[in-house]
């Protein structure tokens, strides 16, 4: 007599569902992607995605930290010390404009976007993750540009995030880059006009 072999469903793979919502949040951003949305994606029930994830906003941050580890712009390098700051912020911007144009799905900086979320847990979450970029960039400006360094910060903050809304409203590589090159090139003459070694 044959007898029916139960096949046994795989066991689900947490660290793959990560990877399948961070793509769904960073493609439509935390608000507009629901539980079914999920679970529909990774092939498990409500149930199953408690017990995995605790819940939607907990699922998000564990997303954007996979995100920030994958993506995360090489602020060691881009601001390297021995560096003039008129060379090293036009190169971390125009980094950012790559990265942000540079997959046509994917599309701008999941973590900056995240800071516009309508939920409070999720929009905190993203503003802590980006905190970090932003504060080393601040201190980088203290120690080469003291004398206006919370301007220049505010600037450059302004700046990559209008860089990565521009390019989730579809403005395309091309023309983000060239924006990113033509802040960078306000930015040189900013510093180099402020930079006392430079005077003539």
């Amino acid at each position: 007599m044959n007898a029916k072999i139960r096949q046994r469903r795989p066991a689900f793979d947490r660290e793959a569902g990560v990877a399948i919502a961070q793509a769904l949040f960073h493609q439509r951003g935390y608000d507009a992607v629901s539980l079914a949305d999920l679970t529909e994606a990774m092939d498990i029930k409500p149930p199953s995605f408690y017990a995995a994830y605790g819940n939607k906003a907990a699922l998000f941050e564990r997303a954007m930290r996979r995100y920030a580890q994958e993506n995360a712009l090489p602020l060691d390098e881009l601001l390297a010390p021995d560096r003039h700051p008129a060379e090293t912020i036009p190169a971390l911007l125009l980094a950012a404009a790559e990265q942000y144009g540079r997959n046509s799905v994917l599309r701008g900086c999941m973590i900056t976007e995240g800071m516009r979320a309508d939920d409070p847990a999720a929009r905190l979450m993203a503003e802590k993750l980006a905190d970090g970029g932003l504060q080393a960039i601040r201190a980088y400006l203290d120690r080469v540009h003291p004398q206006g360094a919370q301007a220049m910060a505010d600037y450059i903050a302004v700046t990559l995030r209008g860089l990565s809304a521009s390019a989730c409203n579809g403005m395309s590589y091309e023309r983000l880059t060239e924006a990113a090159r033509t802040a960078g090139r306000f930015v040189a003459r900013e510093l180099e006009t402020d930079d006392p070694t430079t005077a003539s």
